[in-house]
């Protein structure tokens, strides 16, 4: 490990060495962030996953740094240009963009104008030139005439020698530099109606004609633009006033006003248009377009994480439908464990409308198999089958709830569930999908791609792999944070856990199918490929319910056991009876087995566990329902107040599902009576709200929310 990439980490996050250099070798050894974080706390500081992940993401730049540094190097020492200033200036470059500039004027060149000038003869003149003295262009250039090189005339030769120092200008690492900042600093985003504008690109009709500092445009803003651009609608450009930037060269290349310096003043003006400004517009834009990505997936991120916390509701016998019109309703029973016991398909809507037959059928099924819950999907047809089941007479404690839906045909279509259900088509796969999601979210969505739930914005046009590897980490993260039943949950499930993956998650399901339950933590050392490592980083995210060591379900680690064994011991009672009794639990002095290797954080997490041994973080469930009679667009009329559900939160507002089929938007301005900059620090995913219709615009299917208490037709920000 380096130890001036720990000082710079260190200082840039604000930690202390030792935390950085800590994490980085932990890191290097194998151990993943949830355990780290977890279960070494006393050798980071307690530094949580936020910290840890970024230590990491940082060391892995600077590493990258290195590698292209050691390859530059090397390249340039075979190639016999590496001197001693130059390889300062290398190893002194902070950023990728600035060792890019240094190597800019030795990288291997295609064919450019310069190019050409320099095989024609012309570098001496531009050397004579660039040089300012008081010797006269046109007479230096009469000597470089050559027709046979293509040297026509001294206007010719001195043209070409102006295309040399243009080059030698674009290539200068300094002002690469300060042209680099004045189009961070003072640059302008500009966007124009294509030339070959199209009909569907009135989408966009905001942005024909539109400009901004680049530093202040807003994330989905600039994703609209660049999205636009793609398809043809708009031009987009970057770049700061013109006349500063040309004062930069104008400071840094002309001395003088001689012959020499008008040329070189020529030249200064034609590198800036026709080689720094497009570069440094291409490099300002795709930096400002991975920022504003880099938002993007946070929000995703974010999302995801509410909604894979989502409260469960538990184990209950659950029936699940999935609603449709002409194919009807695919109806299938769980049971607590989120098993299938029985499918069927009822047809309540049009064109069949066999309500009698569809309701005799739910009501016998719910009868027969004890059940306690009604999962209905919010696809099509949802509110419709909604309001057919809530007017049968259920029996008094079933309740009736909607389910998003979101990803549960993805689910239906996969591989999972074609293991799951070899023998189901996949309206059954997609019905089960529905009820199971209900009972516990978390478990049921680690099934699906987490791009395909829809909790986003403008997912399809990020860098897909950023994109899922963020996404899995934070399925890994709230997978570990909620922890796992060994016994019963799924492979999907299993292959999120700390140190294992889609192989031992498999391994594992394969010896459990094989075997019977596991007994304790310690029979997942026979799992064939599960070795000490693995088993270190995933034993305390594992539980076993009712096993034969108590401890195996809660979330202290095996190798803190013996701690444990200890409080009991000098209590005189065993680990059991300690886990029961609170008294028991208040009477134990931590400072008593504070060690070398095990601190304070470990024990309060191990006492925390003994009184509530895995425990869900996750909240409690509560049921949610629509308002009655407002199940479509025509049913919504403004100043109607509604209860809604939260489906998506973005950087520019919040969608929210009000039971009509179509998500209504509450823009940023209308979240709060008080200003909101950042729509997520307010509000959450599946969050239940109260919220007032503003406008229904039925032709595009646009329904306009406010969240506002006072003031709800106020204009937007």
């Amino acid at each position: 490990m380096i130890e001036s990439h720990v000082k710079k980490v260190a200082g840039e996050l604000g930690l202390n060495g030792k935390q950085v250099r800590a994490v980085s070798d932990l890191l290097d050894q194998g151990s993943t962030v949830p355990f780290i974080a977890r279960y070494r706390k006393e050798t980071t500081g307690s530094l949580d996953e936020v910290a840890i992940a970024a230590i990491r993401d940082r060391m892995t730049q600077l590493r990258e740094l290195d590698k292209r540094r050691e390859s530059i190097l090397k390249t340039l020492a075979e190639g016999g240009q590496l001197t001693e200033e130059l390889k300062h200036k290398i190893l002194a470059a902070e950023t990728m963009a600035l060792l890019d500039d240094v190597y800019l004027p030795y990288r291997p060149k295609r064919r450019t104008r310069s190019t050409v000038a320099q095989e024609r003869g012309r570098e001496p003149l531009a050397r004579v030139i660039y040089a300012q003295d008081f010797s006269d262009p046109v007479a230096e250039a009469v000597k470089f005439v050559d027709l046979d090189k293509g040297l026509n005339s001294a206007d010719d030769a001195i043209s070409g020698a102006r295309d040399i120092i243009a080059e030698w200008i674009n290539e200068d690492a300094a002002t690469r530099s300060q042209i680099r900042d004045l189009f961070r600093v003072h640059g302008i985003l500009r966007s124009k109606e294509a030339r070959d504008k199209k009909p569907e690109g009135a989408k966009y009709l905001d942005y024909f004609d539109w400009s901004e500092p680049l530093t202040s445009v807003p994330s989905h803003r600039l994703m609209a633009m660049m999205r636009a651009r793609r398809e043809g609608f708009l031009s987009v450009h970057a770049a700061p006033p013109e006349d500063a930037a040309l004062a930069i060269l104008e400071t840094n290349f002309v001395r003088g006003t001689g012959p020499s310096s008008q040329q070189v003043r020529l030249a200064a003006i034609d590198s800036y248009k026709r080689l720094l400004a497009p570069s440094m517009e291409t490099e300002m834009l795709s930096n400002a377009v991975e920022d504003a990505e880099g938002k993007a997936v946070k929000v995703f991120a974010d999302n995801l994480r509410q909604l894979l916390l989502e409260a469960p509701m538990g184990q209950k016998n659950v029936l699940a439908i999935d609603p449709g019109f002409r194919t009807g309703c695919k109806v299938v029973v769980l049971d607590g464990q989120g098993q299938l016991m029985h499918n069927d398909v009822i047809y309540p809507h049009m064109p069949q409308q066999q309500e009698k037959e569809a309701g005799k059928k739910i009501l016998d099924l719910c009868e027969r198999f004890g059940v306690e819950v009604i999962a209905i999907g919010n696809g099509t047809a949802g509110r419709e089958t909604e309001s057919f089941v809530r007017k049968l007479k259920l029996p008094g404690k079933v309740s009736v709830i909607m389910v998003n839906e979101s990803g549960a045909s993805v689910y239906s279509a996969s591989e999972a569930a074609r293991e799951e259900f070899p023998d189901q088509d996949v309206t059954v796969r997609g019905a089960v999908s529905i009820g199971r999601r209900l009972m516990d979210p978390l478990a049921e969505l680690v099934k699906i791609d987490p791009r395909s739930i829809g909790v986003g914005q403008y997912q399809h046009d990020l860098d897909q792999t950023v994109l899922k590897k963020k996404l899995d980490e934070v399925v890994e993260s709230c997978v570990n944070m909620v922890g796992v039943d060994v016994n019963t949950a799924s492979k999907a499930l299993l292959s999120y856990v700390s140190g294992l993956g889609p192989k031992l998650a498999g391994a594992i399901v394969k010896y459990r199918n094989e075997h019977g339950p596991f007994r304790s933590r310690q029979d997942l050392l026979k799992v064939p490929r599960l070795g000490p490592k693995a088993f270190e980083q995933a034993a305390g995210f594992l539980r076993i319910r009712d096993g034969d060591n108590t401890l195996d379900s809660s979330a202290v680690h095996p190798e803190s056991y013996p701690i444990v064994e200890a409080m009991a011991r000098d209590l005189g009672v065993n680990v059991k009876e300690l886990m029961k009794d609170p008294g028991l639990q208040r009477d134990i002095d931590l400072k008593r087995y504070v060690t070398c290797e095990v601190g304070m954080p470990t024990l309060n997490d191990i006492l925390s566990e003994l009184s509530k041994p895995g425990r869900d973080p996750r909240q409690e469930f509560e049921a949610f329902s629509f308002a009655e009679g407002v199940e479509k667009m025509e049913d919504l009329t403004p100043g109607m107040r509604l209860p809604g559900i939260i489906t998506n939160v973005t950087a520019f507002g919040a969608f929210v599902d009000i039971g009509v089929h179509q998500d209504g938007l509450v823009h940023i301005s209308q979240i709060s009576d008080n200003f909101v900059r950042n729509p997520a620090d307010v509000i959450k995913l599946h969050q239940k709200v109260m919220v007032t219709v503003l406008e229904v615009d039925k032709d595009r299917k646009r329904i306009s929310l406010s969240m506002k208490i006072k003031g709800r037709n106020e204009d937007k920000q």
